[in-house]
């Protein structure tokens, strides 16, 4: 018997396939989500369990007023996230904001809730055993009602399905881009978050990325300050999260890495956009793609240009074992053979 929520993977699926740009493939994914919770505006968000961040590397954005979400992030990059608990292990699953309480982020959350036209919203954590994936924000406009008991209930149960969704969108993209990358570019962000300079080799990573992820104007502008405000705070304390994200081919035609550092000297950061590197790829595309302990050992082994008998003896495993785990590699990401797989990494 086909659920709701399957029939709600398989369109999800099917607009992934189908539709051209984030936008419509946005709009898409509220279309499908609409007759389970009703919503005026929905975003979706993901990053990878190895990521350790909320530092989301690529996103789908429909019908959110621009000005509600750069107050949101302005707020959220002065000093972490307003509503929710900055570690994300331990957010709750389901926020619905504003809150009735007389706590400075409630207060807060009402002020820009009541400044933007906002009855609610509803934030749910794309989390499962393996780790955070993602987070969805649906709003509503202000005039309608708060997210009930019974929403909760159906955005809880969604789980499942919409990260089932950003793994097929993802692993669906190319293993390799069909043209060279260009060099490395570097953007320099200054104290107050503006763009001080960029090289031309950024403004050549610009345009190649926009051809592909086609996101509003303001998300690039979140982008950068998010990434300039992750570089200052491990710098600070080196314990934090590495400023480092990875966005996968599917949102952007090739896997690209975009990390940060501060200016000796300075408060202003230096944020390098390049194709990622093996190292940096390496945990985002094990997430992404099922990879399992073993095989990153085996694909690691590849990259140093081992055989199998080699890797055989390295790893204290018989050829036979080996090759199942080449085979399950190929067969998961989709690879032709070990020339096309390393490609990825090259």
């Amino acid at each position: 018997m086909v659920t709701v929520n399957d029939r709600l993977l398989g369109e999800l699926k099917e607009a992934a396939a189908l539709c051209t740009s984030a936008g419509q493939l946005a709009e898409a994914l509220s279309s499908a989500i609409r007759p389970v919770i009703a919503h005026d505006a929905l975003r979706l968000v993901a990053t990878s369990p190895n990521a350790g961040s909320v530092l989301w590397s690529f996103g789908f954005w429909h019908a959110y007023e621009p000005d509600f979400c750069r107050a949101l992030l302005r707020t959220d990059y002065a000093g972490g996230d307003t509503y929710l608990p900055d570690d994300p292990a331990r957010r709750p699953m389901v926020t619905v904001l504003p809150g009735n309480g007389d706590a400075p982020h409630d207060r807060a959350a009402r002020r820009l809730a009541a400044e933007h036209g906002i009855a609610a919203e509803m934030r749910l954590m794309l989390r499962d055993v393996h780790g955070l994936w993602g987070q969805v924000g649906l709003v509503r406009a202000e005039g309608g009602r708060s997210f009930d008991e019974a929403d909760v209930g159906w955005a809880t149960r969604l789980v499942p399905r919409l990260i089932g969704f950003l793994r097929s969108y993802v692993t669906a993209g190319p293993l390799a881009p069909p043209v060279p990358s260009p060099p490395p570019g570097v953007i320099i962000v200054g104290p107050d978050q503006a763009i001080r300079t960029a090289t031309p080799e950024a403004f050549r990573w610009r345009e190649q990325l926009e051809k592909h992820a086609r996101a509003p104007r303001w998300t690039r502008e979140s982008f950068t300050a998010g990434l300039a405000e992750q570089t200052r705070r491990h710098a600070r304390d080196p314990r934090a999260v590495p400023p480092l994200i990875v966005g996968p081919s599917a949102t952007y035609g090739r896997w690209v890495a975009a990390h940060g550092q501060i200016l000796k000297g300075t408060d202003d950061v230096a944020l390098i956009i390049q194709a990622a590197s093996a190292e940096q790829l390496l945990p985002a595309f094990c997430d992404w793609y099922g990879i399992s302990a073993r095989e990153r050992q085996i694909i690691t082994h590849l990259r140093e240009a081992r055989a199998p008998k080699q890797i055989a003896r390295y790893l204290d495993l018989s050829v036979h074992t080996v090759n199942d785990h080449l085979k399950a590699v190929f067969r998961k990401t989709g690879a032709s053979g070990r020339d096309e797989l390393l490609a990825a990494f090259s």
